[in-house]
Protein backbone atom coordinates (compact mmCIF):
# COMPACT_ATOMS: atom_id res chain seq x y z
CA UNK A 1 0.00 0.00 0.00
CA UNK A 2 1.02 3.70 -0.60
CA UNK A 3 -0.14 6.82 -0.68
CA UNK A 4 -2.70 7.59 -2.80
CA UNK A 5 -3.68 4.19 -3.30
CA UNK A 6 -7.94 2.74 -3.39
CA UNK A 7 -7.63 0.38 -0.45
CA UNK A 8 -10.66 -1.33 0.91
CA UNK A 9 -11.28 -3.95 3.01
CA UNK A 10 -14.10 -6.88 3.20
CA UNK A 11 -16.89 -6.00 6.20
CA UNK A 12 -19.39 -7.86 7.64
CA UNK A 13 -23.01 -7.24 7.40
CA UNK A 14 -25.87 -8.91 9.37
CA UNK A 15 -23.34 -10.85 11.39
CA UNK A 16 -22.09 -12.38 7.86
CA UNK A 17 -18.22 -11.70 7.24
CA UNK A 18 -17.11 -10.69 4.29
CA UNK A 19 -20.46 -9.27 2.58
CA UNK A 20 -19.50 -6.00 0.94
CA UNK A 21 -15.83 -3.89 0.43
CA UNK A 22 -15.30 -0.92 2.45
CA UNK A 23 -13.13 1.94 0.30
CA UNK A 24 -11.10 4.55 1.07
CA UNK A 25 -8.06 6.03 -0.45
CA UNK A 26 -4.69 5.76 1.47
CA UNK A 27 -3.23 8.98 2.57
CA UNK A 28 0.24 7.44 3.01
CA UNK A 29 0.96 8.79 6.72
CA UNK A 30 -1.10 6.17 8.57
CA UNK A 31 -4.39 7.47 7.83
CA UNK A 32 -7.23 6.94 5.61
CA UNK A 33 -10.03 9.07 4.06
CA UNK A 34 -13.20 7.35 3.44
CA UNK A 35 -16.69 7.75 4.21
CA UNK A 36 -17.25 7.02 8.12
CA UNK A 37 -19.60 5.63 9.83
CA UNK A 38 -18.39 5.72 13.53
CA UNK A 39 -20.75 9.09 14.35
CA UNK A 40 -24.62 9.37 14.32
CA UNK A 41 -23.98 10.36 10.38
CA UNK A 42 -21.85 8.89 7.45
CA UNK A 43 -19.34 11.61 6.78
CA UNK A 44 -16.02 11.74 4.92
CA UNK A 45 -13.72 11.77 7.10
CA UNK A 46 -9.61 11.15 7.74
CA UNK A 47 -9.20 8.31 10.27
CA UNK A 48 -6.47 6.20 11.65
CA UNK A 49 -5.64 3.23 9.05
CA UNK A 50 -6.71 1.03 12.09
CA UNK A 51 -10.21 2.52 12.22
CA UNK A 52 -10.61 1.80 8.72
CA UNK A 53 -9.55 -1.97 8.43
CA UNK A 54 -11.12 -2.81 12.04
CA UNK A 55 -7.96 -5.76 11.87
CA UNK A 56 -8.78 -7.13 8.89
CA UNK A 57 -6.81 -7.51 5.59
CA UNK A 58 -6.75 -4.72 3.13
CA UNK A 59 -6.27 -4.70 -0.52
CA UNK A 60 -5.57 -2.07 -3.21
CA UNK A 61 -7.95 -1.47 -6.11
CA UNK A 62 -5.81 -1.47 -8.88
CA UNK A 63 -6.33 0.38 -12.48
CA UNK A 64 -4.53 0.20 -15.74
CA UNK A 65 -4.94 4.34 -15.81
CA UNK A 66 -5.37 6.67 -12.68
CA UNK A 67 -4.72 9.86 -11.01
CA UNK A 68 -1.42 10.10 -10.02
CA UNK A 69 -0.95 10.12 -6.19
CA UNK A 70 -0.84 13.63 -5.18
CA UNK A 71 -3.81 14.56 -7.40
CA UNK A 72 -5.78 11.44 -5.90
CA UNK A 73 -5.03 12.54 -1.84
CA UNK A 74 -6.24 15.93 -2.90
CA UNK A 75 -9.58 15.05 -4.64
CA UNK A 76 -10.00 12.91 -1.62
CA UNK A 77 -9.40 15.76 0.99
CA UNK A 78 -11.92 18.59 -1.31
CA UNK A 79 -14.24 16.31 0.05
CA UNK A 80 -13.88 16.14 4.11
CA UNK A 81 -16.80 16.91 6.09
CA UNK A 82 -19.07 15.92 3.28
CA UNK A 83 -22.46 14.26 4.74
CA UNK A 84 -24.52 13.03 1.48
CA UNK A 85 -23.96 9.08 1.89
CA UNK A 86 -26.24 7.74 -0.81
CA UNK A 87 -25.99 3.77 -0.85
CA UNK A 88 -27.32 3.74 -4.90
CA UNK A 89 -25.91 6.98 -5.99
CA UNK A 90 -22.58 8.06 -3.42
CA UNK A 91 -21.19 5.29 -1.44
CA UNK A 92 -17.85 4.61 -0.15
CA UNK A 93 -17.12 2.96 -3.62
CA UNK A 94 -18.06 5.89 -5.43
CA UNK A 95 -16.10 8.35 -3.78
CA UNK A 96 -13.15 6.29 -3.71
CA UNK A 97 -13.30 5.47 -6.86
CA UNK A 98 -14.21 9.30 -7.70
CA UNK A 99 -10.50 9.90 -6.40
CA UNK A 100 -8.34 7.50 -7.71
CA UNK A 101 -10.31 7.98 -11.42
CA UNK A 102 -12.81 10.39 -11.73
CA UNK A 103 -15.97 8.29 -12.27
CA UNK A 104 -18.25 8.48 -9.65
CA UNK A 105 -18.96 4.19 -9.93
CA UNK A 106 -19.84 1.48 -7.84
CA UNK A 107 -19.23 -1.77 -9.27
CA UNK A 108 -20.56 -4.01 -6.51
CA UNK A 109 -23.90 -2.07 -6.62
CA UNK A 110 -23.83 -3.42 -10.59
CA UNK A 111 -22.92 -6.83 -9.49
CA UNK A 112 -25.99 -6.87 -7.02
CA UNK A 113 -28.27 -5.38 -9.94
CA UNK A 114 -28.45 -2.18 -7.55
CA UNK A 115 -26.87 0.16 -9.89
CA UNK A 116 -28.93 3.33 -9.44
CA UNK A 117 -28.84 4.66 -13.05
CA UNK A 118 -30.65 1.86 -14.19
CA UNK A 119 -33.37 1.88 -11.24
CA UNK A 120 -35.20 5.14 -11.59
CA UNK A 121 -35.74 5.30 -15.22
CA UNK A 122 -37.18 1.87 -15.11
CA UNK A 123 -39.34 2.48 -12.50
CA UNK A 124 -40.33 5.52 -13.47
CA UNK A 125 -41.85 3.67 -16.89
CA UNK A 126 -43.22 1.19 -14.84
CA UNK A 127 -45.23 3.97 -13.56
CA UNK A 128 -46.36 5.73 -16.47
CA UNK A 129 -47.72 2.23 -17.63
CA UNK A 130 -49.74 1.83 -14.59
CA UNK A 131 -51.26 5.39 -14.91
CA UNK A 132 -52.29 5.11 -18.12
CA UNK A 133 -53.92 1.99 -17.78
CA UNK A 134 -55.48 3.34 -14.31
CA UNK A 135 -59.20 3.61 -14.34
CA UNK A 136 -59.24 5.45 -11.25
CA UNK A 137 -58.28 9.52 -11.85
CA UNK A 138 -57.00 9.80 -8.28
CA UNK A 139 -54.78 6.84 -8.48
CA UNK A 140 -53.56 7.54 -12.00
CA UNK A 141 -52.39 11.27 -10.87
CA UNK A 142 -50.52 10.05 -8.03
CA UNK A 143 -48.47 7.26 -9.80
CA UNK A 144 -47.90 10.21 -12.48
CA UNK A 145 -46.75 12.56 -9.44
CA UNK A 146 -44.26 9.77 -8.74
CA UNK A 147 -43.25 9.13 -11.77
CA UNK A 148 -42.26 12.78 -12.06
CA UNK A 149 -40.61 12.74 -8.93
CA UNK A 150 -38.46 9.58 -9.76
CA UNK A 151 -37.34 11.31 -13.59
CA UNK A 152 -36.95 14.71 -11.55
CA UNK A 153 -33.99 12.86 -9.68
CA UNK A 154 -32.74 10.68 -12.53
CA UNK A 155 -32.57 14.49 -14.27
CA UNK A 156 -30.91 15.72 -11.45
CA UNK A 157 -28.30 12.81 -11.09
CA UNK A 158 -27.20 12.58 -14.68
CA UNK A 159 -27.04 16.67 -14.84
CA UNK A 160 -24.52 16.18 -12.29
CA UNK A 161 -22.72 13.45 -14.11
CA UNK A 162 -22.65 15.61 -17.00
CA UNK A 163 -20.94 18.31 -15.34
CA UNK A 164 -18.30 16.06 -13.87
CA UNK A 165 -17.84 14.65 -17.77
CA UNK A 166 -17.22 17.90 -18.67
CA UNK A 167 -14.89 18.53 -16.00
CA UNK A 168 -12.76 15.34 -16.80
CA UNK A 169 -12.38 16.27 -20.52
CA UNK A 170 -10.65 19.43 -18.72
CA UNK A 171 -8.52 17.50 -16.31
CA UNK A 172 -7.30 14.86 -18.67
CA UNK A 173 -6.50 17.22 -21.05
CA UNK A 174 -4.07 19.77 -18.65
CA UNK A 175 -2.83 15.96 -17.68
CA UNK A 176 -1.69 14.88 -21.37
CA UNK A 177 0.13 18.69 -21.79
CA UNK A 178 1.86 18.21 -18.24
CA UNK A 179 2.85 14.39 -19.39
CA UNK A 180 4.35 15.71 -22.90
CA UNK A 181 6.46 18.97 -20.98
CA UNK A 182 7.70 16.06 -18.84
CA UNK A 183 8.70 13.92 -21.94
CA UNK A 184 5.78 11.02 -20.93
CA UNK A 185 4.11 10.69 -24.44
CA UNK A 186 2.81 7.18 -23.22
CA UNK A 187 1.08 8.81 -19.94
CA UNK A 188 0.24 11.82 -22.68
CA UNK A 189 -1.84 9.02 -24.91
CA UNK A 190 -3.67 7.71 -22.29
CA UNK A 191 -4.62 11.01 -20.89
CA UNK A 192 -6.12 11.77 -24.06
CA UNK A 193 -7.87 8.65 -24.26
CA UNK A 194 -9.39 9.49 -20.96
CA UNK A 195 -10.14 12.37 -22.43
CA UNK A 196 -11.96 11.12 -25.50
CA UNK A 197 -13.79 8.47 -23.24
CA UNK A 198 -15.17 11.58 -21.11
CA UNK A 199 -16.27 13.55 -24.13
CA UNK A 200 -18.35 10.52 -25.55
CA UNK A 201 -19.96 9.83 -21.80
CA UNK A 202 -21.06 13.75 -22.23
CA UNK A 203 -22.27 13.52 -25.31
CA UNK A 204 -24.61 10.81 -24.42
CA UNK A 205 -25.20 11.99 -21.20
CA UNK A 206 -26.86 15.06 -22.78
CA UNK A 207 -28.78 13.12 -25.26
CA UNK A 208 -30.43 11.04 -21.93
CA UNK A 209 -31.08 14.68 -20.00
CA UNK A 210 -33.25 16.32 -23.10
CA UNK A 211 -35.10 12.27 -23.01
CA UNK A 212 -35.82 12.97 -19.60
CA UNK A 213 -37.08 16.25 -20.15
CA UNK A 214 -39.21 15.47 -22.87
CA UNK A 215 -40.43 12.30 -21.23
CA UNK A 216 -41.53 14.67 -18.24
CA UNK A 217 -43.61 17.23 -20.85
CA UNK A 218 -45.30 14.06 -22.00
CA UNK A 219 -46.30 13.19 -18.02
CA UNK A 220 -47.24 16.96 -18.01
CA UNK A 221 -49.62 17.02 -20.64
CA UNK A 222 -51.20 14.08 -19.39
CA UNK A 223 -51.58 14.96 -15.95
CA UNK A 224 -53.18 18.36 -17.20
CA UNK A 225 -55.88 16.04 -18.67
CA UNK A 226 -55.98 14.08 -15.39
CA UNK A 227 -56.31 17.19 -13.03
CA UNK A 228 -59.32 18.33 -15.29
CA UNK A 229 -61.49 15.04 -14.86
CA UNK A 230 -60.65 14.99 -11.19
CA UNK A 231 -61.95 18.43 -11.10
CA UNK A 232 -65.23 17.15 -13.25
CA UNK A 233 -65.51 14.50 -10.43
CA UNK A 234 -65.90 16.62 -7.51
Amino acid sequence: MARGDQIYVLRPLMGMDGVYEHHGIDCGDGTVIHYSKSGDEAEIARTSYEAFSWGKPVFVKHYATSYVPDVVVARAESRLGERQYNLLSNNCEHFANWCKTGRNESYQLAEYGLDATRLSPIASRQLVTEATQEGDPLKAMELYTQALGNLTATQNRLQAQYNQAQDQVLTWHRVADLALKQGREDLARAALERKVTYKQQATKLQAQIAQLIETQETIKRNSAGLKQKITSHL
